[in-house]
């Protein structure tokens, strides 16, 4: 993968919500007449999107923002289905992962 994982997961993300470009930029605020234009610019990296625009991305394609920076592809699936978990199971897995860490050392 390329230095910036941006473009990729944006793309990524995007097609497996089964939103075009044009569609998803509306969605977090751009002009119509725009939206399609810029959504492509960041998904070719011509452009890399502010903070405030990456936030506004993860929340229209249910995504967490860690999701845009996974260099592989595990990485952000991981990122998506623990997302997805009440804050009690988060625990109990960073539990689990801690102990399956130790127990390889």
């Amino acid at each position: 993968m390329e230095d910036n994982p941006i473009p990729l997961r944006l793309k990524q993300a995007r097609k497996r919500a089964g939103i075009t470009q044009k569609n998803l930029g509306v969605m977090i605020g751009m002009e119509e007449s725009s939206a399609s234009g810029r959504m492509n610019h960041y998904e070719k990296g011509r452009h890399v999107p502010d903070i405030s625009t990456l936030r506004k991305l993860a929340k229209a394609l249910g995504v967490p923002m860690s999701y845009f920076f996974c260099e592989d592809d595990l990485s952000a699936e991981l990122a998506i289905q623990i997302e997805k978990l009440p804050k009690a199971e988060k625990e109990k897995l960073l539990q689990f992962i801690e102990k399956l860490q130790q127990s390889n050392e």
